[in-house]
């Protein structure tokens, strides 16, 4: 009897050792497969980073980027800093705003070198060892020359008389309010650029740029209202001070009215258009008092030239802007390429060169005809 019982106690045993075994076996199976399973993941993984980090639809978009729904594609969206920076030299739906800002700020940062260089010879010397650099003074004769496509040119004999008239001048016009159109477009153009640049890091990055961007456009357009009621106003002290005042304030309330977050949205952009286009157009009350002041100047026909074009050049802009056109009637056409933002930047370009020219021939007046 105790026998038997011995031997059931150890067969048991047996199937529980055998049991065991099994179990071991298939648990041993299960780490393999999971094994197995986290291997194949990786590169799913790495799958999701690349896509994560691509160029993504309109729909994909947060609801924060969503500012124009006709563009379709090319989209870049919550990309770390160093890759947004690293799409400034590769192909996306921000590509040509970037740029076209950029190169109007190198243009406008030469444009001011040359004329520090006038005054700062140690500029000068740095700029003479670059092959395409000209004295600062031809730069000066050829900026006001810019005035003369409207009436002639000059000849080489009168362009040396101004040279000798503004070399023996005991005292020249002041350069600051020059510069502070240059400081402005400057400052307007490369804000411009890095707000496009960077918009797509985070929500927070990008209402602080978009508010940057609107500061920048307000500083141009003040900037802009300097030369001219400077130079023309110089010696009416009360006039200068009212309007350039008035701008300054203006100016100040528009930015004010733009610090809100909402105001950033898509659905406001014609608000924002006709806060600037507000600005900018308070400009005919100096304008029709300077052209009433100075009508018998013969440079004031060719100066209001130029300021009609930077109106027009203003205007027209705005108006690509505001309409959307020509996204708007083939949606995701003009993704790339042609769409109206990248229209309004090439006007806003023209129109703040159009007013360089201008700037320069209020300078070159001031320095030929003193208040006295």
């Amino acid at each position: 009897m105790e026998s038997e019982v011995h031997e059931q106690l150890q067969l048991h045993m047996k199937d529980l050792g055998g049991l065991d075994v099994r179990n071991n076996s298939c648990s041993n199976n299960n780490k393999k497969k999971k094994k197995s399973n986290s291997k194949k993941k990786k590169p799913k993984r790495d799958d999701d980073e690349e896509r994560k980090y691509g160029l993504v639809s309109y729909e994909e978009l947060p609801e924060y980027m969503k500012e124009n729904e006709y563009i379709l594609g090319y989209y870049r969206a919550e990309w770390p800093i160093p890759n947004a920076l690293l799409s400034l030299f590769s192909w996306h739906n921000e590509t040509i705003n970037i740029w076209t800002h950029l190169l109007g700020f190198f243009v406008f940062l030469g444009l001011t070198l040359l004329h520090v260089s006038y005054y700062v010879p140690q500029v000068a010397d740095l700029l003479g060892h670059l092959p395409w650099y000209g004295s600062s003074l031809a730069v000066e004769n050829a900026s006001y020359n810019m005035g003369s496509f409207f009436v002639g040119a000059k000849s080489l004999s009168e362009l040396n008389t101004v040279a000798d008239h503004r070399s023996t001048a005991a005292a020249a016009a002041a350069r600051w309010p020059f510069f502070v159109f240059l400081g402005g477009s400057m400052f307007c153009l490369l804000s411009s650029s890095a707000c496009h640049l960077l918009c797509c890091h985070s929500r927070r990055l990008n209402v602080f740029l978009a508010r940057l961007d609107y500061v920048g456009i307000a500083v141009m357009i003040v900037a802009s209202f300097f030369p001219p009621i400077y130079y023309i106003f110089l010696c009416d002290p009360r006039w200068r001070l009212v309007y350039l005042s008035a701008i300054s304030a203006m100016g100040c309330a528009t930015v004010f009215a733009l610090l809100s977050p909402h105001l950033s949205a898509g659905r406001f952009r014609a608000y924002r258009a006709m806060l600037f286009a507000g600005m900018g157009f308070s400009g005919v009350v100096p304008a029709v008092h300077a052209a009433v002041v100075n009508w018998g100047e013969p440079r004031r026909n060719v100066t209001m030239a130029y300021e009609v074009a930077m109106a027009a050049a203003y205007a027209v802009g705005t108006a690509f802007y505001v309409s959307r056109v020509p996204e708007r009637w083939r949606p995701g056409r003009f993704d790339l390429a042609g769409h109206s933002h990248q229209i309004f930047h090439v006007f806003v370009i023209a129109g703040a060169l159009a007013h360089y020219g201008a700037a320069t021939i209020f300078l070159e007046f001031r320095d030929e005809v003193s208040c006295s």
